[in-house]
């Protein structure tokens, strides 16, 4: 660790190792903190959030008073970030699109119209307290929809690219408030509408093979459900990584495998983002890789030349998200969100009332006006504000207590595992190109 004067005060510079080493050290620390409070488990707030806002802060603290400033290299942050955003691309097999049909093809077009709508709402509210236009997308479907892996790589994307000063900070700060908020306004919402539309609920039909006295044939179920629909039912933020009987016997060829081709599509896809912004296209680095990822993996599904391990890939990027996160968070400048916070308070309660609203009038009205459609508004306000965890246990808190929804289990978690960042990133890219 480099120790340097900065006008004045002591600058401890961390290089790319000791950053990674900071943030496994930092997320283990959330992990351990979770387990302690536990209503940061029942908010679904996640370790990364909580290990890496403890420096931030104390780092915030320590420079505000002029003791020591933290400088942090973070060339493996962006390496964690591609090879997470690889293994999005990775599981996104065109077979679980197909199977889901018009409901998921619906369902997806209602969340890309959420992430235009998230940025409509940020944008006018930026410039109304003459900030850059720009901020309105940092504080709408970036953290909003995007959730913190978004929001970390756009957020620097803006802040690089953009010359958007305190953009990382604020999205960071903004999808924190999200995976709060679309934990609780969630499930009220969803029991709302079953009681105000009197929705018939499996436990009402008395269909006691989904249910059960206790409640562990709906666990099973929606575990079975989500075993279908793969790893990538954990996309946004990882639950903190414990050991598991199936992943304990995952080789280690059967492992490599899978990580050459998050590396082989890592590797390509820099080649395609490199060609792109040679020809005036900026996109945030892990775009290309995406792509060439999810070509990859329906070459794959297609042809039956090779297999990707849902599972593995799965693992992969939970590692990878895992650090990603916390060594983003543990970098923030919160300082840099004192003129901000007015103004992301505001675009923050517009956005909860804005995705309130589009859960009630384009996913239950829409999708049928029934107790699946109810399940599934609520799931959007989880990844509509949060992550898909956050979407998960709202539709589980309804579905312990009304009966299983197989609709909105299989729906959901396809749409907010990876289709909805393919989608949200085009939407932001084309918005921002308005403003650039």
């Amino acid at each position: 660790m480099e120790k340097i004067l900065v006008n004045g005060v002591t600058q401890l510079k961390f290089d790319m190792l000791q950053a990674a080493a900071l943030g496994a050290i930092m997320y283990y620390f959330g992990v351990w903190v979770r387990s302690k409070v536990p209503w940061l488990v029942k908010l679904s707030i996640p370790a990364p959030a909580v290990g890496g806002l403890f420096v931030a802060a104390a780092a915030a603290i320590l420079q505000a008073n002029g003791i020591v400033q933290f400088a942090f290299d973070n060339t493996l942050q962006s390496v964690f970030m591609v090879c997470f955003f690889c293994t999005v691309g990775l599981n996104a097999s065109y077979k679980l699109v197909l199977k889901g049909g018009l409901m998921v093809a619906g369902f997806w077009v209602v969340s890309a119209l959420v992430s235009g709508l998230q940025n409509a709402i940020g944008i006018p509210i930026a410039a109304s307290f003459g900030l850059d236009p720009l901020m309105g997308i940092i504080g709408g479907s970036i953290p909003m929809i995007g959730g913190l892996g978004t929001a970390a790589a756009f957020g620097a994307l803006f802040e690089d690219e953009y010359a958007v000063s305190g953009a990382l900070s604020a999205a960071i700060a903004c999808a924190t408030f999200g995976m709060i908020a679309g934990s609780v306004v969630g499930g009220p919402l969803g029991e709302w509408l079953i009681k105000k539309h009197k929705l018939k609920t499996p436990n009402d039909m008395k269909q006691s093979v989904l249910t059960g006295a206790s409640g562990e044939l709906v666990n099973a179920r929606a575990d079975a459900v989500l075993e279908e629909v793969g790893e990538t039912a954990k996309e946004a933020v990882p639950t903190d990584i414990v050991n598991n009987d199936d992943e304990d016997k995952v080789s280690g060829p059967h492992l490599m495998i899978n990580i050459a081709w998050v590396l082989i599509a890592a590797g390509f896809g820099s080649a395609v983002s490199y060609y792109l912004k040679k020809a005036g296209i900026t996109l945030p680095s892990y775009l290309g890789a995406m792509m060439v990822a999810i070509l990859i993996r329906n070459i794959g599904d297609k042809t039956d030349w090779y297999a990707v391990d849902s599972k593995c890939i799965g693992m992969i990027g939970d590692i990878s998200l895992a650090l990603f996160i916390t060594m983003a968070i543990n970098s923030l400048q919160l300082w840099q969100l004192t003129n901000l916070a007015l103004p992301l308070v505001i675009m923050m309660a517009a956005q909860v009332v804005l995705i309130l609203l589009i859960a009630y009038f384009l996913v239950f009205m829409l999708f049928g006006k029934n107790y699946d459609s109810a399940v599934m508004a609520s799931g959007l306000c989880g990844f509509g504000l949060g992550a898909t965890p956050n979407a998960l246990v709202c539709m589980k808190a309804i579905t312990d207590k009304y009966g299983y929804s197989e609709k909105a289990f299989f729906v959901v978690p396809i749409v907010g595992a990876f289709l909805v960042d393919i989608s949200n990133a085009a939407v932001i890219t084309i918005m921002a190109g308005f403003f650039r």
